[in-house]
């Protein structure tokens, strides 16, 4: 990091995902000389996306390299943390991938509800494994674990994905406690409803917010030192009422 506190190189764990690539061009204001952007390691499914994201970032300016990335392919992911690291030292990584299902087929499709725990929670307690040794290894880094509100108080609305998402806050959340001793830390941003393309089509809700506003408040989080934000700030009140609330009644919300 530099002493703006901009890293020289990032890591997207799912380097299709509109946060991610938010992230990315926030540590790239208008004012920077294109030359000083940050190398991009994308790991993502190969494919027209990954392939749009990466010319999207080449074309303005950032040195991009790719690697191959499948969630549901555990037998893989050690080899994508080597690759990601194999062209030096990486400052941020960003864990963003993830996927949202189908919240009433989920509960009612063994194979639906497998898909969604694999690739939300098993997939990044994996990956987030590898990746804690790697960073140990070279000394230092920081991780941006993509959480949700969904994840606090899991709703009967959408339970089997807020349950994955509650197996992930909780595991990033510990795993920075046990890289702090190690100089390495960990950042949990809790987004509440994103406009982007995984909620293309969706109604929006309450508090809803773009990948640019995620991007913003994140980026101010890690160079404040933070270990877990909500987005916006206001839901971490809003979820603070939530998880008091008896369970008699929260069935009974609107939500």
């Amino acid at each position: 990091m530099d002493a703006l506190g901009n890293p020289q190189s990032v890591l997207l764990l799912g380097g299709t995902s509109d946060i991610a690539l938010a992230i990315v061009r926030r540590y790239a204001p208008d004012h920077q000389p294109k030359g000083a952007r940050p190398r991009v390691v994308l790991a993502a499914r190969p494919g027209a996306r990954r392939d749009a994201a990466a010319e999207g970032l080449r074309a303005e300016g950032f040195p991009v390299e790719t690697v191959d990335f499948e969630a549901r392919r555990p037998e893989t992911h050690a080899a994508t943390i080597e690759q990601a690291f194999a062209g030096g030292d990486i400052d941020i990584t960003v864990v963003a991938f993830g996927l949202l299902g189908e919240a009433e087929r989920a509960w009612t499709d063994a194979d639906h509800a497998l898909e969604l725990a694999e690739v939300n929670f098993t997939a990044p307690v994996h990956t987030g494994v590898l990746l804690a040794d790697a960073l140990r290894r070279q000394g230092h880094g920081r991780i941006i674990a993509l959480s949700s509100v969904a994840g606090e108080r899991v709703r009967r609305s959408n339970f089997v994905y807020g349950s994955t998402k509650a197996g992930f806050d909780g595991f990033y959340l510990g795993l920075g406690e046990a890289l702090a001793p190690h100089g390495i830390t960990v950042l949990v941003v809790r987004p509440g409803f994103v406009r982007s393309k995984m909620t293309a089509g969706m109604d929006a809700a309450p508090l809803a917010v773009t990948p640019e506003q995620v991007a913003e408040q994140t980026v101010a989080a890690v160079r404040a030192g933070k270990e877990l934000i909500w987005v916006p700030g206001a839901f971490r009140f809003v979820m603070m009422v939530l998880r008091h609330i008896p369970r008699v009644v929260f069935r009974r919300l609107p939500i």
